[in-house]
C-alpha cells in the first residue's frame, strides 16, 4: 500500500519492466487515501508491505499513531527516498508565518509524519499551538486539491506538487531544510513476524525495487522512464516528469541507491518525535525500527 505521487516511480518500473515478475512475484499496489488507512490495513494483515514515512513506523511501533492499532514489530527494511524537503506551500494572499495566525492549516494526520515537521517549522515562525487551526484532509492528492479549493491556508508538499503550485500562483512560505539537515524521508516497512516468515518473497521485492532505482538513475532510460511516467500520471507532461525526475534522482539528495538507510535521519526522526509525538514516552534508538539483513540477502544474490 503507497501514497499516490511521483515517488512511486521505482514500483511502477518494477511493475511494468517485469522485474517484480522475474522475482517470482505478483504485487498488487494499492493506493491509500491517508496514513490511518495505510496502517490499520498493515496492523490488520490487508497489507503485507507498505511505502510510507519513517516517521510512521516509528509512530506505530511505539503507540503514538493517529490510527487506535500498534504495530509491535513494525520494522523499515530499505530506504526509499531521502525526504525531498517538502516545502510549506500558502495561498497567495500568505506572505509570512504571522498571516497564518488564526488560519486553518491541512495534514494527513495531526501525530505523525509529515506534520511533526510543520510543527517545527510553525514553532520556528513564533506560532504555537493554539495559533493555527489544522485539518486531517489525508494524503497529498487531497491537500493539493483542497488548497486549490481554498479549503484552508497552507500545507506541505514534496514535488512535483509544490512546483505545481507555484506555478499557478500559490507561494512557497518556508522549506524543511529551514529546520533539518537530514531526515528520513520514505521507506520500505512491514512487521517483522511476516518478513521473518515470507523472507524469500520480501527479499525478491527489495531486489526488484533496487534494480529499478538503479535503471532509473541510467541516463539511456531517460525516455522510457518518462513514458512509464505518463502512464501513471497521465494528468501530467514531459515537463512534469522533468521536475520530478531532477528531484527524485538527484545522486545526492535523491532515492537511496541500494536502499541505503540514513541513521542520521532517522535520528532527527526520533527527535522530532520525542518532542511532539503523543503521548509522549522514551523512544529507542534508530536501530530499534529497522531491519536490513533481508535487503543485504537481496542484494548479494
Amino acid at each position: 500500500m503507497v501514497f499516490a505521487g511521483a515517488f512511486n516511480w521505482p514500483v511502477w518500473v518494477a511493475q511494468d519492466r517485469g522485474l517484480f515478475a522475474r522475482n517470482g512475484l505478483t504485487i498488487n499496489v494499492t493506493e491509500t487515501p491517508g496514513s490511518v488507512v495505510q496502517w490499520t490495513s498493515l496492523a490488520e494483515g490487508g497489507s503485507d508491505l507498505v511505502i510510507t514515512l519513517m516517521d510512521n513506523v516509528i509512530a506505530y511501533r511505539e503507540g503514538q499513531g493517529e490510527a487506535p492499532v500498534t504495530v509491535p514489530d513494525a520494522i523499515a527494511v530499505m530506504a526509499s527516498d531521502a525526504l525531498l524537503m517538502p516545502a510549506l506551500v500558502t495561498q497567495p494572499d500568505v506572505k509570512s508565518y504571522e498571516d497564518l495566525r488564526g488560519k486553518a492549516l491541512s495534514v494527513d494526520a495531526a501525530i505523525t509524519g509529515l506534520a511533526l515537521i510543520l510543527y517545527a517549522l510553525l514553532e520556528k515562525g513564533g506560532l504555537k499551538s493554539g495559533d493555527y487551526q489544522l485539518v486531517r484532509t489525508g494524503g497529498v492528492l487531497a491537500r493539493f486539491e483542497g488548497l486549490k479549493r481554498q479549503e484552508f491556508a497552507g500545507a506541505l508538499f514534496n514535488t512535483p506538487f509544490s512546483n505545481q503550485l507555484q506555478e499557478l500562483g500559490y507561494r512557497s512560505l518556508d522549506t524543511a531544510a529551514s529546520v533539518m539537515q537530514r531526515y528520513q524521508g520514505h521507506v520500505v516497512a512491514t512487521r517483522a513476524g511476516w518478513a521473518q516468515k515470507n523472507s524469500h518473497a520480501l527479499q525478491g521485492f527489495l531486489r526488484a525495487l533496487s534494480d529499478a532505482i538503479d535503471w532509473l538513475y541510467d541516463p539511456a532510460n531517460r525516455t522510457d522512464a518518462f513514458a512509464i511516467f505518463r502512464d501513471h500520471m497521465p494528468a501530467n507532461d514531459d515537463k512534469a516528469a522533468g521536475i520530478a525526475y531532477s528531484v527524485l534522482f538527484d545522486p545526492q539528495t535523491g532515492f537511496a541507491k541500494k536502499g541505503a538507510i540514513n541513521i542520521d535521519g532517522i535520528t532527527k526522526v526520533l527527535e522530532l518525535r520525542s518532542k511532539f509525538g503523543q503521548p509522549p514516552k522514551p523512544l529507542g534508538v534508530p536501530g530499534r525500527y529497522f531491519d536490513l539483513s533481508y535487503l543485504e540477502a537481496a542484494l548479494k544474490d
